[in-house]
C-alpha cells in the first residue's frame, strides 16, 4: 500500500484530498459522548493542513442518516474545519472556495444510498470533488462501501497513518510473543466464530466473557434463564477445547431477576434469571490466565455495558493495564471502559475498530486494504 505521508509535500499542496474517516461517534442530544474516534484523526487533517492541501472529508454516521453537523462542531474545537451539509452533487461550487491548507467536512455518506450499496455511479460522484484519495477509516474498511471500495479505483490512492497504525499493529497478533491470551466477549457468536477458529491455533489460552460465554453454556445443558443466546450457531464444537483448558470460562456471572441484581453459579440459574456480567471469579480467571501473559488480545466487553454492567470490564481493562505484556484491544465498549478508567497509556494499542478488527484478524485482510494494494 502507498502511504500518504511518504508522499512529498509539493505532490499535496494544492491538491484536494478526498480525505475519508471515520467519525461515527456516539451523540446524545446533539452532544458527543466520546471522542475517542476523533482524537485519533486529528493529527491527519492537521498534517494535510500544514503541507497546503485542500482537504475534502468524507465520513458517514449512525444508519438512519443522521447529520455530521455535531461532529463539525466538535471538530472546531480544536481545528478549523469548514462544514457543507449539501448533497455531494451540489458542493461543487462550494469546493471551489476552498484554499490551500484548508479543510471541509461533507455531510454524511449515508444520507446518499449509493454509500452502503457500494454505487460505483456515486462513487464517480465523490471521484469528481478531489484529486487523490486517502483512506484513513480502517474502523470501517471491512465494509465494500461506495467510498470505501469503489472510490479508491477512480484516484491515486492512500493509506493515512492511523489506517497504516491499525493495520501494523493488528498484524503483531499473528507472531505474538509467548505466552499469548486471547480475551474475547460480546453478543454475537456467528460474528466471533472466524477469529476464534484462527487463535485456537496460536493461542495459549482464550477466555470466553460476555453474552458470547452464552452459547458455551448452553452447550453444556445449562439453564441460562432469559440471557441472550445466539441460538443460529452451536458451540458444541469448542466443548473440548474447554475440557482441555484452552478456552476459560467464568463460573460465576451478575444475574438480574427482576426482584435482585446477584451473583450467581452458571449452573444454578433459574428460569427468571439474566445473565448481565462475570462474577468476581470470573475476573479472577481472567487475572490468572494474564499472569504469565507476554501478549494479550482483548475485543468485546464481558457483561452488558451499554447497559450499566461494566464491572466486569472495567476489571478486565484494569488487569490488563497492570500488565507488562504487549497488549492490543478493540472494540467499542471495550475502548469506551478504558477511556471511562482514564488508563489508556497504559495499553500498546488502542484500536479504533470493532467488526473491522475482528475480521482482519480473521482473514488477514479487508475490503478497504485489498482497493488500497490495487
Amino acid at each position: 500500500m502507498k502511504e500518504l505521508v511518504k508522499l512529498s509535500p509539493k505532490k499535496l499542496r494544492g491538491a484536494r484530498v478526498l480525505l475519508r474517516l471515520d467519525l461515527n461517534v456516539p451523540i446524545d442530544g446533539g452532544k458527543i459522548m466520546d471522542r475517542f474516534r476523533i482524537d485519533r484523526v486529528l493529527p491527519t487533517i492537521d498534517f494535510l493542513k500544514k503541507v497546503g492541501a485542500k482537504t475534502i472529508i468524507l465520513s458517514h454516521l449512525g444508519r438512519k442518516g443522521e447529520s455530521l453537523l455535531p461532529v463539525a462542531r466538535e471538530l472546531n474545537r480544536v481545528t478549523d474545519v469548514g462544514f457543507i451539509p449539501a448533497p455531494p452533487e451540489d458542493v461543487q461550487r462550494t469546493l471551489h472556495e476552498l484554499t490551500d491548507g484548508g479543510a471541509v467536512l461533507l455531510e454524511n455518506l449515508r444520507k446518499d444510498s449509493g454509500e452502503e450499496k457500494g454505487s460505483p455511479s456515486f462513487a464517480k460522484v465523490l471521484a469528481s470533488l478531489g484529486d487523490l484519495y486517502v483512506n484513513d477509516a480502517f474502523a470501517v474498511s471491512h465494509r465494500k462501501h461506495a467510498s470505501v471500495f469503489a472510490l479508491p479505483k477512480l484516484l491515486p490512492h492512500y493509506a493515512g497513518p492511523l489506517f497504516m497504525e491499525e493495520y501494523r499493529n493488528l498484524k503483531k497478533a499473528f507472531s505474538p510473543q509467548k505466552p499469548f491470551v486471547f480475551i474475547l466477549g460480546g453478543a454475537k457468536f456467528e460474528t466471533k466464530v472466524p477469529v476464534l477458529k484462527r487463535f485456537l491455533r496460536s493461542a495459549d489460552r482464550i477466555v470466553i466473557v460476555g453474552a458470547l460465554a452464552h452459547a458455551f453454556y448452553r452447550a453444556e445443558g445449562l439453564e441460562l434463564g432469559t440471557s441472550r443466546i445466539d441460538k443460529e450457531i452451536s458451540a458444541k464444537a469448542y466443548l473440548k477445547d474447554v475440557k482441555s483448558g484452552l478456552i476459560l470460562l467464568s463460573p460465576d456471572v451478575l444475574v438480574s431477576n427482576g426482584s435482585a441484581v446477584e451473583v450467581k453459579r452458571v449452573g444454578e440459574l433459574e428460569k427468571n434469571d439474566t445473565i448481565v456480567d462475570i462474577g468476581s471469579q470470573g475476573i479472577e480467571v481472567v487475572r490468572a490466565a494474564l499472569k504469565e501473559a507476554k501478549t494479550i488480545l482483548w475485543n468485546g466487553p464481558a457483561g452488558n455495558y451499554e447497559a450499566g454492567y461494566g464491572e466486569g470490564t472495567l476489571a478486565i481493562a484494569r488487569a490488563i493495564a497492570k500488565s507488562k505484556a504487549h497488549s492490543i484491544v478493540g472494540g467499542g465498549d471495550t475502548v469506551a471502559a478504558i477511556g471511562k478508567l482514564g488508563n489508556g497509556n497504559k495499553f500498546s494499542f488502542l484500536s479504533t475498530a470493532g467488526g473491522a478488527m475482528l475480521e482482519f484478524l480473521a482473514e488477514g485482510t479487508l475490503p478497504g486494504i485489498e482497493a488500497l494494494e490495487k
